[in-house]
């Protein structure tokens, strides 16, 4: 793990020290990333530079960024899992290769297999590969979107970066904001690749190949998650097994210390406790993030559940005190918008353990993989809703909106606002607007048009479609995002073994009725689970990592966010902010909980402020309802 960036110039006019000595300021910007050691790599036209934290080989001067006797140069910011089993396969072709660290493999795979060299790596990576030979630069991203790679091309130049506040340190021009980037982030509290907020900055997209040659730049997909269900026997949870505990093994197969992320939930129990019986000699200690509010509180189940598998417990107790500084920390460091207020928890629970560990497993990707969130129970049950008579509908909506706004995590009247809203719309559409952090109508009224999106789909695929968009969107920009940028600022890797190949793989096989059925979501994960884990653990209900924004905007945040809200260059980006405040009055008469759209744009607000003080010129102004002129619809 680390961070790269480089700079390839084809202008005369730019000689070797000079794009040396701008990669070198992108370098400064992410020692954050890498407190291990640094390289720089210089040829005509070209300088690529890395730092590093020592995950593999610590013992060793082997920062990732390999210069191959070829000419070949790789930068990697990840770890090849199955590095092991290249080695051999390609000293048996003939390449002898002398460099213990797996990124060494890299080159030669590229020398065997050409561009189809990524289809044989497994792990999670964002790397760039210089062959000399064709003048090629090669970026790439990982199938699970769990690394991320930022880029700037122009006829002359392509500059990357793994953060987009790296790259702003070397730009010629100012930076403007994006208008369809800022509307999609304002929708979903996120920026979804291959977009940025900023314009002409822009990400690799999970799975994607970006190809940089004299004759012009190509963008190819490597990998896609296989589509559809193949007839096959249904797998058994005995099959889940070895592929699930060979993935633990690789992503644990490191050379320091390592520990996990546990809550209550089964996603982090069921990981956990895979990883302890696979090296049970190894100790293994759980971090837990926890709250003074009860019931966003886990930390009593996660406690019970470490010392049943003999995890030591380390608790980390956040507060409200803790939100304004440490988002205006991520945000400087960073460089992106991020809309997800568990960013600022997770951060302080990976400071904490950076005290211990380089390297923390978590659960991520279970719920988009085997069908864990409530959305997708409402997509099953929406279609049934439609059928109901229009005089029970309208009883059943108007009883619903009655229900009072509570504080309390993930209560069931939040979901059932949630569900009755939006059934005019298709499957998809719907999905979009339960998930979304800002309504359409509230986003109109801030003066930004909702973005557009392509939802045809197969109706009979509905619960393949939306766990397939939330795949591709939400769980690489936003979760892996989260857990990048918020562990990464503390010298922390956060790996997530539900999110290696094989698993995902096997979870594309499995039918839609053993992914959700009737009431019950993650039907074959939890099957599987109570082989591991106390059957307490897998019956309670989901809760997923919340945060009690909504008294705490009510509350010791009321001051800061109002400040935030009512900020000017909210309004030079052109977001109406009175209506922005009349969206805050009326979470603080409890007339609707707005937690959500309220963070989104105290987030935003932070960001505008950075950029105005990172580059000096203020957001370009974005004119009210204009968004949508600049919005392209996407599958």
């Amino acid at each position: 793990m680390c961070g790269i960036c480089g700079l390839l110039n084809r202008d005369a006019m730019h000689p070797v020290p000079h794009l040396a000595q701008k990669t070198r300021t992108m370098l400064a910007a992410m020692t954050h990333r890498g407190p291990h050691g640094d390289a720089f790599v210089t040829r005509p036209h070209l300088a690529i530079a890395t730092n590093r934290l020592a995950i593999r080989g610590v013992d060793q001067h082997q920062p990732p960024l390999i210069e191959h006797e070829s000419g070949i140069v790789v930068a990697c910011n990840g770890e090849i899992d199955n590095h092991r089993e290249l080695r051999r396969e390609l000293a048996e072709a003939g390449h002898a290769i002398t460099l213990t660290t797996d990124v060494a493999v890299i080159a030669p795979l590229y020398l065997e297999k050409g561009l189809a060299f990524l289809e044989h790596l497994q792990g999670v990576f964002a790397l760039a590969l210089w062959d000399p030979r064709h003048q090629r630069l090669i970026l790439a991203r990982d199938r699970g979107g769990e690394r991320h790679l930022y880029y700037t091309a122009s006829d002359n130049d392509v500059c990357f970066a793994s953060e987009l506040a790296s790259l702003l340190n070397v730009r010629d021009t100012p930076a403007q904001v994006d208008k369809a980037g800022v509307a999609r982030y304002l929708r979903s509290g996120y920026c979804p690749s291959p977009q940025s907020p900023l314009k002409d900055i822009h990400k690799v997209a999970p799975g994607e190949m970006i190809i940089v040659e004299p004759t012009g730049i190509q963008h190819r997909r490597y990998w896609n998650m296989p589509a559809g269900n193949p007839p096959a026997p249904m797998p058994s949870t005995q099959d889940f097994d070895k592929v699930f505990r060979a993935a633990v093994a690789r992503q644990s197969d490191i050379d320091v210390d390592y520990g996990v992320l546990l809550s209550g939930g089964i996603d982090s129990a069921l990981m956990t406790s895979v990883a302890r019986s696979i090296r049970p000699e190894k100790k293994l200690t759980a971090y837990c993030i926890r709250f003074a509010e009860a019931s966003f509180d886990e930390g009593q189940y996660a406690a019970e559940l470490a010392q049943h598998l003999g995890c030591d417990f380390v608790p980390v107790t956040v507060s409200a005190e803790d939100f304004p500084g440490m988002l205006r920390e991520l945000v400087h460091a960073t460089g992106e918008p991020l809309a997800d207020p568990a960013w600022i928890p997770l951060s302080l629970v990976t400071q904490r353990a950076s005290k211990d560990v380089r390297v923390l497993l978590a659960g991520e990707g279970a719920d988009e993989l085997f069908g864990g969130y409530p959305t997708y129970l409402g997509a099953q049950w929406a279609s049934r809703y439609a059928r109901l008579p229009k005089p029970v509908k309208a009883l059943s909506e108007k009883l619903i909106e009655a229900f009072p706004t509570s504080d309390k995590k993930v209560t069931l009247s939040f979901l059932l606002k949630r569900f009755i809203r939006g059934q005019e719309l298709d499957g998809l559409a719907r999905h979009i607007l339960w998930t979304a952090s800002i309504s359409p109508d509230w986003l109109r009224r801030l003066g930004i048009e909702p973005p557009i999106d392509d939802t045809r789909h197969e109706p009979s695929a509905l619960l393949d479609t939306i766990q397939r968009y939330d795949f591709d969107h939400s769980l690489p920009d936003a979760l892996m995002a989260k857990a990048d940028r918020g562990g990464m600022l503390h010298g922390v890797e956060i790996r997530a073994p539900f999110l290696d190949q094989s698993v995902i793989e096997f979870a594309a096989r499995l039918p839609a009725q053993a992914r959700v059925r009737g009431l019950t979501t993650k039907v074959f994960l939890k099957r599987y689970a109570l082989e591991y884990v106390p059957e307490s653990v897998v019956t309670r209900r989901k809760r997923g990592l919340s945060v009690p924004l909504a008294s705490w905007l009510r509350g010791p945040l009321r001051e800061w966010a109002e400040s935030r809200l009512s900020h000017k260059l909210l309004g030079e980006a052109g977001i109406n902010t009175h209506a922005a405040l009349e969206l805050f009055t009326e979470h603080q008469a409890r007339t609707s909980d707005h937690a959500r759209a309220i963070w989104t744009l105290i987030v935003l607000s932070e960001w505008l402020q950075w950029l105005d003080q990172h580059t000096g010129v203020s957001a370009q102004p974005v004119p009210v309802r204009a968004v949508a002129d600049m919005v392209q619809p996407t599958s």
